[in-house]
């Protein structure tokens, strides 16, 4: 076939700046024309890698998202949806049942394991953490609790792009937007490990944010304190951030002592990434009352997500008044059908293990790049979800300037050297700038090398257009 250039393939004079005058058009026309890194047509992907429509290679070093989580092209799991969508492509859960569904619940619950015995199914993690959110507040009205409405979460966070997950969300960025449009949540400080407050260590701050929480429960009052939602290891809001131990039994204990549901986000760090089926499960003793899901759940293939709750609490609200807030793509059954393929393959191909072991030898070779870019500050995550930050002077752990837009150049020399880099300004850059390095879990080991001497020609070039 013949290679066509985007331009070309959108019908767009040699001459024309812009797509204004066309109908339709991508994604992207709702997106600000600020952004500097541009965005290659994607026409085809096998495992790791992705071809532009000029036949471009890449290494797709962040799977998106954080989504693909078992690689590109699997044609197990797509002939898994054409199946299913060929015997019955649709059933509306208030009037029928669908076997994917029983199906991918008992799968899905069995992995998690006790405590999340229940499978509330979305068709993503906006909605899903949607869910949750209307889960334990039905449960609060229901159970004759209706002050119990305020919810906690974490400055900077990340929970969604709806309305309600936006709220709950912290990002300097949409306080405006959401001033006086939407409920936000009462913020309590993210547990950072590297740009720490003066006389505090990564325990002693991690304690203090903990503290922190209690502080804000009493001061909502607990009888008015509905949920503290959490990202257990951090997305791109914090450059995922991984919190000591200690922070999460803490947690634990202050819930428990107030009557507090205390809910992981596990959206982007969840389904194996981490090196754990459920990122919880690296911390047995402060497991959560709900754990939300989604990405790696679909992992590209389709659109899926969960809210996973014990079957205690979910039975108990059924007797009473149910919780019945739905969608009209609940449990789809080629989405199910789609997620019994995925689990399948992070099952059968050991990924969860994979991850915890490639995990290790990506952050090695960051590491190893760390000790010859200065521009390098810190490397944090676990397993294969792992952030590089970026500054000014490792020393004093000075951030780059923001108006020089390092989040957009670091990806657009990742693109020149044939790697996808996922990586964005959030919270107006008030807490740092960073790339995520998060390929997908079926990546070799000649792979990863292959990965990590693009990212080090991706860094060579950055820093000799910074100059540093």
């Amino acid at each position: 076939m013949q290679d066509v250039t985007n331009r070309q393939i959108l019908d767009i004079p040699a001459d024309s700046e812009t797509i204004d005058t066309k109908i339709g058009g991508f994604q992207e026309a709702f997106y600000a024309k600020g952004n500097i890194a541009p965005t290659p047509l994607i026409e085809r992907a096998e495992g790791i890698y992705m071809w532009d429509s000029e036949d471009n290679e890449y290494i797709d070093a962040s799977s998106g998202p954080m989504v693909s989580g078992i690689g590109h092209g699997n044609a197990r799991v797509a002939e898994a949806m054409a199946d299913q969508a060929r015997r019955m492509e649709y059933a509306y859960t208030r009037v029928a049942r669908n076997r994917p569904n029983w199906d991918y619940a008992e799968r899905l619950a069995g992995l998690a394991g006790p405590g999340f015995e229940r499978v509330g199914l979305a068709s993503g993690g906006s909605e899903a953490v949607d869910n949750a959110l209307k889960f334990v507040r039905q449960y609060a009205v229901a159970t004759g609790q209706p002050a119990k409405r305020h919810i906690i979460s974490c400055q900077p966070s990340y929970h969604g792009a709806t309305i309600s997950t936006l709220a709950v969300s912290g990002d300097d960025a949409f306080t405006v937007f959401l001033e006086g449009f939407a409920q936000t949540s009462a913020k309590i400080p993210a547990p950072f490990s590297y740009r720490l407050p003066a006389d505090h260590s990564r325990e002693s701050y991690a304690t203090a944010c903990a503290d922190a929480l209690e502080a804000k429960i009493l001061e909502l009052g607990a009888e008015n304190t509905l949920a503290f939602i959490f990202e257990p290891v951090g997305g791109l809001s914090t450059g995922c951030v991984v919190p000591p131990a200690r922070y999460f039994r803490r947690v634990r204990d202050i819930c428990d002592a107030h009557g507090v549901f205390l809910i992981f986000d596990e959206v982007l760090c969840g389904a194996g990434r981490t090196g754990k089926f459920l990122a919880a499960h690296h911390w047995p003793d402060a497991l959560p009352d709900i754990v939300v899901k989604a990405k790696g759940l679909g992992a590209g293939y389709a659109p899926l997500g969960a809210m996973l709750a014990p079957a205690r609490l979910v039975d108990e609200l059924a007797g009473l008044t149910g919780c019945e807030f739905s969608y009209s793509y609940n449990a789809h059954p080629v989405s199910c059908a789609a997620g019994l393929a995925v689990l399948d393959e992070y099952v059968g191909s050991n990924l969860v293990q994979a991850a915890e072991v490639q995990g290790r030898a990506v952050r090695a070779g960051l590491k190893a790049l760390q000790q010859r870019y200065p521009v390098i500050g810190d490397i944090r995550g676990l397993g294969l979800l792992l952030a590089v930050e970026l500054v000014a002077d490792p020393l004093t752990k000075a951030p780059l300037p923001a108006e020089l837009k390092p989040t957009e150049k670091i990806r657009i020399h990742g693109l020149n050297n044939g790697v996808m880099l996922y990586s964005r300004a959030t919270s107006g850059c008030k807490y740092g700038h960073w790339f995520i390095v998060s390929p997908p879990l079926n990546i070799t080991d000649d792979e990863c090398a292959e990965m990590l001497r693009r990212i080090d020609r991706t860094l060579a070039d950055f820093c000799g257009e910074m100059e540093i």
